[in-house]
């Protein structure tokens, strides 16, 4: 019942328009035009979390519909995650709450961090790269690539700084979220890129999906074809249109090396764990993965299939090699991008970016809030919707 609600409302239109062109079909009068219902990615998924782990005996079923529904429609990540399992959250309203001055205030640094990537980094880069993608056949090479990584960063900034917010104001109410983005640009290789990259979705594919299939523990052959199904329902998860499915089949392409030859778990640590700058191979593992993950996302950003191999056609001509930095948006882009890579590498083992409890000095810390208000304030772009708000 749960995913048939998610079909008829998110996946309905899609294939009646697909079956309808295939056959030479008119679809009029055979398309509903509903409206996608706010967050039914999100909380379809954590009902079916429920019902399975009902099912499997790891939870009681509850009997406080109250509870239920507030598991359900809790409203910090109702919209766009973090996925929440009914063995994490559910217990929690069951219990008595107490405020805690402590959670509370580490709940608004990271509400604080959250924000200066949405406002600061995300919507400053929104800017430029709805500007190039619009215009995409007349740019040169170089804009494209700058575009592209800009978008990179966008979709980062903007999901990880929705994921903080959220987790940040439910700390405020006492109920602990569990962790949805971990650094996932310092990743050494795409299969640690994923464990690092929306967490709670990449884990509930995995637990409720993957290891039911069989996960690795089966034939090549049947290893293959679980770990093409895992990542062609993420990208369908992301929306009804080729490009996601396709995006989804980049990187389950890129994933099958790793997995076949056992080396999809050798980077569990923190990169450079223990000293302040990485080695050469690990800066180049870095880069290398960014590349390729920069590539998966002008496939996610693109209107279709045929744009996205455009894209990066022009994105290859020679014209990749001229000076790209023209406007002051990009500069500041550039400065803003930079500002959040050296806070997040500094407190890659932390929980997020501002949890700063090494710094012992209060008026320390009570600099660099005001700092980041301040940038706020000044460099806050055009405001833009969340873009998972439309999954």
């Amino acid at each position: 019942m749960n995913l048939l609600i998610l079909a008829i409302f998110k996946y309905y239109d899609f294939f009646v328009t697909e079956f309808a062109q295939l056959f030479h079909i008119s679809t009029d009068g055979l398309l509903l035009k509903v409206i996608l219902p706010v967050g039914i990615s999100f909380y379809t998924f954590q009902a079916l979390s429920y019902s399975i782990d009902v099912y499997r005996g790891k939870i009681e079923p509850t009997k406080d519909i109250i509870a239920f529904f507030a598991f359900i429609s809790f409203f910090p990540q109702l919209v766009a995650g973090p996925i929440e399992r009914a063995t994490n959250l559910l217990p929690q309203f069951l219990k008595k709450r107490e405020f805690n001055y402590d959670t509370a205030v580490d709940g608004m640094r990271q509400i604080l961090w959250g924000l200066f990537k949405k406002i600061v980094v995300a919507d400053n880069c929104a800017v430029y790269v709805d500007e190039v993608f619009k215009t995409y056949t007349d740019q040169s090479g170089s804009t494209l690539l700058l575009a592209a990584i800009f978008f990179t960063f966008q979709i980062y900034g903007d999901f990880s700084g929705y994921s903080d917010i959220a987790i940040g104001t439910a700390k405020l109410f006492g109920i602990k979220l569990m962790r949805n983005f971990n650094v996932p640009y310092f990743s050494r290789d795409i299969a640690e890129f994923w464990r690092r990259w929306h967490i709670s979705l990449t884990t509930w594919f995995r637990d409720y999906v993957y290891i039911p299939l069989g996960g690795s523990r089966v034939s090549k052959g049947k290893v293959i074809r679980n770990t093409f199904i895992i990542f062609l329902l993420s990208g369908f998860w992301h929306g009804a249109n080729w490009t996601f499915i396709a995006w989804g089949a980049y990187h389950a392409i890129l994933f099958l090396p790793l997995i076949l030859t056992g080396k999809n778990r050798k980077y569990t640590n923190q990169v450079a764990e223990g000293r302040i700058l990485p080695t050469l191979k690990e800066t180049g593992q870095m880069l290398l993965t960014f590349f390729l993950a920069v590539l998966g996302w002008i496939i996610f950003r693109a209107e279709s299939i045929g744009q996205a191999w455009e894209y990066v056609c022009g994105m290859c001509d020679v014209s990749l090699f001229t000076v790209f930095i023209k406007k002051k948006i990009a500069l500041s882009n550039v400065i803003f991008i930079t500002i959040m890579l050296v806070v997040e590498w500094l407190q890659r083992g932390e929980e997020h970016g501002m949890e700063l409890s090494r710094i012992s000095q209060v008026w320390i810390r009570t600099l660099i809030y005001y700092v980041l208000v301040l940038i706020l304030i000044i460099a806050s772009g055009k405001s833009s919707t969340f873009i998972y708000f439309q999954f």
